[in-house]
């Protein structure tokens, strides 16, 4: 089944596109809402400014996919293949992406307010802002997340819950290139999580909760820990 295919027979009531190979595939500005993409093999496709939300994409693959601007709102991404793709400016919602690999991924600008990314892979991820829009974390779920790594530059994620994630290394420092925007993770929660050698310069981290968490070498210069429960269970003053 090609594009114009899909598109004739999403027109007349079909839903169930589920296993398709549509490898390297080019569909932008498409209405696709509710769709079962369950399985498909997505890679390399283009599927810029598409409405997916509400759509089903259940462990699909969607490897180097051009998905800028995309709506994945309320879609079910549940262990889908985004390694390399581009998301930049994508909605994403309370979308499913539990377990999901987004390795190497750009998610620049995109809104992932509500979603729950909880066991994903987003090691290297790119998501920082885009040009006009800052990337939206917040209330986001990544318990036991893997972001390793990951550039969050100015990102937002107050209230999210980080508990057991891994952050390793990432880099959540203020920057001048977005007019001085720091990385804000107040009343985030980050549980026993693994912030060793991150780099939090100038951070917001006002009454998150660090019980528990691991901060071997990281950087706290400037980081505003206001009201936050440090690792040892004691109220920062």
């Amino acid at each position: 089944m090609d594009i114009n295919e899909i598109l004739k027979s999403y027109a007349a009531g079909a839903r169930n596109f589920q296993r398709l190979n549509l490898q390297e595939a080019e569909l932008t500005n498409a209405n696709l809402i509710g769709a079962d993409f369950s399985y498909a093999d997505l890679r390399q496709t283009r599927l810029g400014r598409t409405n997916l939300s509400r759509a089903c994409l259940h462990e699909a693959d969607l490897s180097e996919s051009i998905l800028w601007g995309i709506d994945l709102s309320e879609a079910d991404l549940y262990r889908a293949v985004l390694r390399e793709a581009d998301l930049t400016g994508a909605k994403l919602i309370k979308t499913r992406l539990e377990e999901t690999n987004l390795i190497k991924a750009s998610l620049c600008g995109a809104n992932l307010h509500g979603a729950n990314l909880s066991r994903s892979l987003l090691f290297q991820a790119d998501l920082r802002p885009s040009s006009d829009q800052r990337t939206d974390l917040g209330y986001v779920v990544l318990s036991w997340a893997d972001l390793s790594y990951a550039d969050l530059r100015a990102v937002s994620m107050h209230h999210a819950n980080l508990d057991k994630a891994k952050l390793c290394r990432a880099n959540l420092s203020k920057t001048i290139q977005w007019g001085n925007l720091a990385a804000d993770l107040s009343e985030a929660s980050l549980q026993g999580a693994d912030l060793s050698y991150a780099n939090l310069d100038s951070a917001i981290l006002r009454k998150a909760n660090l019980q528990g968490a691991d901060l071997t070498g990281a950087i706290l210069t400037n980081t505003d820990l206001q009201g936050a429960i440090m690792p040892d269970g004691t109220v920062h003053d």
